[in-house]
Formats: C-alpha cells, structure tokens, sequence
C-alpha cells in the first residue's frame, strides 16, 4: 500500500530550476527538508499556541498532538495532500461560552470530540455522495454568516478578559501586530502573529523593569498589584516531560454550543484543498471527503487526550507558495518537530506566561479577523444581500450569535449565542428557501472556487449548481 512516505530527490536536491516545483513526491536534499519543516513549524506557532492558551488548554499537548494530527492526516490522503493540521481557532468562542457556563477542560474537550466525528461522518458522506452535498446544505450565504457570529461571538472576550488587564500593553501590541500584517512580505507576514507576541513580551518586560507593577485586574478578573510578565513557572519547568492529559466529558449543552463549528471546518478543509490542487496542477478533487474525514478523526483523537481540536492551516499554504516546494516530506519533518516540542515542559511554561495584555492586543484583530473570513466568503461567492432571502436569515443569526441571545425551553435546556445564531441561519434560509417565489431562488455560487469540477459527468458538463466561490 502507498502511504506517500518515499519522494524521488528534485535535480540536483538543492533548489528548484526557475520556475520548477517541488511536488508532493519529491523532495530537496535532507537538511533543506529539514529546514524548510522547521520554517513550517514556525509558521503555525503563531495560531497554534495561542488558540489552546485562550481555550485554557495545555499548549505543550496541542503541539504534540498538531505532530499526531499531521502524521494523520498525510497518511489518510496518501501524501497528495501537503498539509500542517495545528489547532482550529474556530473552536475559541466555543471554549469560551462553555467555560462561562461552568464548563470544565473537560466538557471542552467532549464537546469538541463530538464535532470531530460530525466532522468525520461529513468527509464519509462526500466520498460517497460528492461535494454538492455540501452545496445543497450549506451554500455561502449561510457559511459566512456561521463563520462571521462565531468571529464576532469572541468580541466580549478581549474587552472583558484580556484588555483591562493592561490597557496600553494591549494597544501596543495591536498597532505592532496591525503594521506586521500589513507592512512586511513574503514569510514575515505569515507569521506576524507570532512577532506580535514576542513584542508583547518584551514590552511587558520594559514595562515591568520602568514602571514596576500594574494595579489591574489579573487572569482571574481581580484586581491586584502584579507583574506584567511572570516568569516564575518557567524557570520550575522540566525540560523533559510529558504534557498534562485528561478525558472528556460530554454535556449536551456544550456540544449544542460547538457542533456549528462544523461549518466552518468543512469551508477550511474545501478552500484548502482547492488551493493546493491549484498550487500544484493536481486534481485533488477526490481528496475532499478523505482530508475532510482526516481532519476529523485527528481531532477527535487530540481531544480524546485533552487536546484542543485541529484544522488545515493557511499560513502554511503561504509558506509553501514563497519557496516552490510543496514536499510532503517537509511537513513530516514539521509534525516531528512538533512532537519534540510537546516533550519539553518548559517550552509550554513560557507560553502559559503571556501577559493578559498582550492576548488582548492579539485577540482584538485575530477575532476579528475570523469574523470577517465571513465577509470575504461572501464577496467570493457573490452573495446578493439585496435579496431577503439572503438577507433575512444572516441578519438574525448574525445578531443572535453576536449578542448572546438566549432561549430558554426548559429549567435544564436553552440554546443562545453561536448555537441559536447557527439554527437561525440554517433553517432560517432553508425555510424560507421553500416559501420564497421563483425569483429569489437565483442558483447560488459553489461552496468553493472550482469545485463545480468535483461534480462533472464524463462529458465535461457539470450537474452541480452554476457559479463559482472560494471561502
């Protein structure tokens, strides 16, 4: 059986001929793959390591299990797929409703786990049916409006959690991260997130050092003198160790709260494959069910363990079309990187030490950023938001989900926020889908750009629905 682990050496294994590529198949010589899993690793850290600090999840084990996750996930899709799978920021809002009910690690992790095996159950149904399955149930209208309340569901989340913890910190660190993102290039810019941090850190350190301790409140909203940056944990950090594991529980309430995120899963693993397969002239189309039900089964084993949930990661899309090289081997070196660092205490210690501060100036444009993913869905997909149909069900879903609205059918039972906006929407659109008159069911853009091509009969036409769209 081919599980896509032997590579063929590209020329001479030192760089591509101009305008060469390395493909999945092939690879540069050891040390540049190596190297270049190494820059992979990077990467991802930015998203990686900060997703399970705000789920209030071990980052040691999400990197180790992001390792496990990509091992995966490469084997699944037979090395065709070159993919990092690092931890689903997705699931953040989710983590922080749950908590804010009384949820435990736990009940985060079994909610989520139960997503993981939706997510599996979605990825058997399009092997077998295709993807205008995904189309039928869910077209752009309804994924944006899913993605942007989930976005915009965290905004409370940075102003009463992590801003007021130091406010000037927080401004600081948005204005580095806002020029990063848009001042640098190329590699740089994939990972301004990460520098973000490492400029909070060092700003907080000069803060500590100038102005010595700040009078607000700390993680657990008490207000109190306290360092800005406290370091005391790492330095009783083993370099050597085992993450901390723990089972899930399951409470439907939380699982009604995470299940939407669904959505958003299935749109990053279809936007994901379609760039690949145009990045490196492949067909990937049948590949969606098995990275879709990939992605699922290696979540639901992260957060079996206590891990935090994993997603096919853009940022590493990026790097791939800086250098050319597309080698599967390159994220077999990331993902043993990954696992060397979950091993290392310390390193987890260090990442637990990040200033309140400096998650507030993050997290001001990273929730917002996936808020408005939901916009840029639109825009691809051409949604018309003239036509009620469209705009009905997204305008309140969005306020539902946006605004935390509650309601309650039982002294036990309720659905708000995220959950209640996520209903709205789909059933919303679907319901009034079926009432509205002829001239508002105009054909809708596919999920994604492209993937009318997953659907086409022998003859070269398509049975799917017209138009085009990419999340």
């Amino acid at each position: 059986m081919d599980l896509g682990v032997r590579w063929k050496l590209h020329g001479d294994g030192k760089s591509p001929a101009p305008g060469a590529v390395v493909r999945p198949d092939e690879r540069l010589t050891w040390p540049r793959t190596v190297g270049l899993g190494a820059q992979h690793v990077v990467a991802m850290f930015g998203a990686s390591f900060v997703a399970p600090v705000l789920m209030g999840l071990d980052p040691n084990l999400a990197i180790m299990m992001s390792g496990v996750a990509t091992v995966i996930f490469l084997l699944a899709t037979r090395g065709r797929v070159p993919s990092y799978l690092g931890c689903s920021l997705s699931f953040v809002g989710v983590a922080a409703v749950i908590r804010a009910d009384g949820g435990s690690s736990a009940t985060v992790t079994g909610a989520i786990l139960v997503v993981g095996v939706v997510l599996f159950l979605v990825g058997l149904a399009v092997q077998k049916f295709g993807a205008r399955i995904i189309h039928a149930a869910m077209p752009p209208i309804v994924t944006g409006a899913v993605v942007m309340l989930i976005g915009f569901n965290l905004a409370p989340v940075t102003a009463t959690t992590y801003w007021p913890q130091d406010q000037w910190t927080a401004l600081l660190v948005m204005l580095f991260t806002g020029l990063a993102v848009v001042c640098l290039r190329g590699f740089w810019s994939r990972i301004a997130i990460f520098l973000g941090l490492v400029f909070g850190y060092l700003i907080s350190w000069i803060f500590d050092l100038t102005l010595g301790k700040i009078h607000s409140a700390d993680a657990s909203g008490k207000i109190t003198d306290h360092w800005r940056l406290d370091l005391s944990g790492v330095s009783k950090a083993d370099w050597i160790g085992l993450p901390t594991f723990h089972g899930p529980s399951f409470q439907w309430s939380a699982i009604l709260v995470a299940l939407p995120v669904v959505i958003a899963l299935v749109a990053e693993n279809a936007g994901h494959v379609k760039a690949v397969g145009e990045m490196t002239g492949d067909s990937l189309d049948d590949k969606l069910g098995t990275a879709i039900s990939a992605d699922g089964v290696a979540s639901v084993l992260s957060t079996a363990v206590g891990g935090p949930p994993n997603t096919t990661y853009s940022e590493n899309i990026g790097v791939m079309a800086a250098t050319r090289v597309y080698s599967t081997a390159a994220y077999w070196a990331a993902a043993c990187f990954a696992l060397l660092f979950g091993v290392c205490p310390k390193f987890g210690a260090v990442v637990a030490a990040i200033p309140g501060g400096v998650l507030g100036g993050i997290t001001v444009i990273l929730y917002g950023m996936i808020g408005l993913l939901g916009a840029q869905i639109w825009l691809h997909g051409k949604v018309d938001l003239r036509n009620p149909l469209n705009l009905v069900p997204a305008a309140a879903g969005i306020i539902i989900g946006v605004g935390n609205v509650t309601m309650k059918f039982t002294d036990t039972f309720s659905l708000s926020g995220i959950a209640l906006g996520t209903l709205v929407v789909i059933t919303g659109y679907h319901a009034l889908r079926a009432f509205a008159p002829a001239h508002l069911k105009a054909q809708q853009p596919l999920l994604d750009e492209g993937t009318s091509s997953y659907d086409k009969s022998a003859d070269g036409s398509s049975d799917g629905p017209a138009g085009s769209g990419k999340p």
